[in-house]
């Protein structure tokens, strides 16, 4: 079995439509994909309606949170999409990416970059928008040449000149809500330095003794070294190991399946979850 579990669509910030997605991961030989996208479920109704037969689709999300001043990033798989607290603290982060955009493109005006607000909706195309949106419009005005170029101190990495902090969920206190929505929580690209700061080992150490379920080891922003060292933290802590891709479409230039997830991690995902159940694809529109 081939299996990607961080992947997304244009209800965040990937190309790929969701109906897209699941028949761009079919094509590519997957089995199992999932579908996380920022702080949304909106994309669900559009890949389940798509879902190819032969493929099984893993519902989540990939939720924003903050520790000790660093970002980080939990996807939260199989919880239930309509448990109230979850959904009201996914709405809040939500509801934030806008001012916190519209505030980065002021800050980009006043460093002289003539980047607008309805170039950033424009490329948004009603997902939900985030610092990936901002970068497209960089590229596109000739400030970078890729995306990856924008998330630097000069523009919009965290503490950068044009980054603006938006509301983002203690990942403990987001432990608590998608175990309360039957879920199962992996920390999302931990050791992804290139990005900024890092949360340290002790904070995993505590978010596993509060009910993390696993780490997200293989992928594209995690060197040899650091896997290894995930690797062996994960054991120490009894933590699941994942791999995935990433997946952004066109935005990003890692393919899907370029990292995978072990079959026997998959089937215990499964088990642990309660909140919801993946989807076998049988053969839609």
């Amino acid at each position: 079995m081939r299996i990607d579990l961080h992947c997304h669509s244009t209800a965040s910030d990937g190309t790929d439509t969701p109906a897209e997605l699941v028949r761009n991961a079919a094509a590519a030989g997957l089995d199992v994909v999932a579908l996380t996208d920022h702080d949304t479920t909106r994309g669900y109704g559009e890949a389940i309606a798509a879902l190819p037969a032969g493929l099984t689709l893993v519902t989540g999300a990939e939720l924003s949170c903050r520790v000790d001043g660093v970002s980080m990033h939990m996807l939260a798989y199989l919880f239930d999409p309509e448990e109230p607290a979850l959904l009201a603290e996914r709405e809040l982060v939500r509801d934030d990416r806008v001012p916190r955009a519209q505030g980065m493109v002021a800050r980009l005006n006043d460093l002289g970059v003539p980047v607008t607000w309805e170039q950033v909706e424009r490329i948004a195309a009603g997902g939900s928008v985030g610092r990936p949106h901002v970068a497209t419009a960089l590229v596109e005005l000739g400030v970078v040449p890729t995306v990856s170029d924008a998330f630097t101190e000069e523009w919009l990495a965290d503490g950068g000149r044009a980054f603006v902090e938006k509301h983002e969920t203690d990942p403990f206190e987001a432990i608590r809500l998608v175990k309360g929505a039957g879920g199962v929580c992996v920390f999302a690209h931990p050791a992804a330095a290139k990005r900024g700061r890092t949360v340290s080992e002790a904070r995993i150490a505590e978010m596993a003794a509060a009910g993390l379920d696993g780490v997200e080891v293989d992928h594209m922003d995690h060197e040899a070294d650091a896997r290894e060292r995930l690797r062996g933290l994960a054991k120490d802590l009894d933590l699941l190991v994942t791999g995935s891709s990433d997946y952004h479409g066109s935005r990003k230039t890692v393919a899907l399946g370029a990292y995978t997830t072990d079959p026997e991690v998959y089937g215990e995902i499964t088990r642990r979850a309660t909140g919801a159940f993946p989807v076998p694809g049988t053969g839609g529109a």
